[in-house]
């Protein structure tokens, strides 16, 4: 999938750890660094604190909201991938929503046959003895994802708490009394944290 730029100059692609990050922050001149990755995008917030610090800078971190969890949900909150794959109940028709770098800690569930949604089509078949995949991005209603989960028959929904869009499945799970199995956050990072863009900014100045 291409990905959406926007004013500014960009830089596409890692930097070769703390030390690659650190001498790209000194040869820009940064005095500001504002990590802005996905909520569990952990070695890379540790990369960019440690970064920040070698050269004394700032580090601001723009980190949604988690997803609350509601009295009527029916939620399994585990600490990973290695114990979400072993939470999955035997015969479940599971609903993997993590993306296609994940799905690997479930290829020993011979006994589950897994639905995957991935934005683009792997160049390889994912590592699963059961599975079906399906191509393209999250549904835009929560009836889309009602559809979806009704049409092949899911009985468990496997979800990062990445907070943010695509809630439509956990309100979708919901409304139709189906588990969800979903894995809590890393410890977040210190130093400054904000929820949104407008406050990130207005610390700024």
């Amino acid at each position: 999938m291409q990905p959406l730029t926007g004013a500014g100059e960009w830089r596409i692609g890692g930097f070769g750890g703390v030390k690659g990050l650190e001498t790209f922050l000194r040869a820009e001149g940064i005095d500001i660094l504002i990590d802005a990755t996905h909520p569990f995008a952990e070695t890379m917030s540790l990369h960019a604190a440690e970064a920040a610090s070698r050269i004394a800078i700032p580090l601001l971190t723009l980190l949604r909201p988690a997803w609350e969890r509601r009295t009527d949900d029916r939620w399994t909150e585990v600490g990973g991938l290695d114990e979400a794959a072993l939470t999955v109940p035997e015969g479940a028709r599971a609903f993997l929503a993590l993306g296609g770098q994940h799905i690997g800690a479930f290829a020993e569930r011979t006994d589950v046959h897994f639905i995957v949604r991935m934005a683009d089509r792997p160049r390889q078949a994912p590592p699963l003895a059961s599975c079906e995949l399906i191509i393209g991005r999250p549904g835009e209603t929560v009836a889309d994802e009602v559809d979806l989960f009704r049409s092949r028959s899911v009985t468990c929904v496997v979800s990062r708490n990445s907070g943010g869009g695509s809630y439509e499945k956990i309100q979708a799970a919901r409304e139709l009394g189906i588990p969800v199995i979903m894995i809590v956050r890393p410890a977040p990072p210190r130093g400054a944290t904000f929820a949104t863009v407008e406050a990130l900014l207005a610390a700024i100045g």
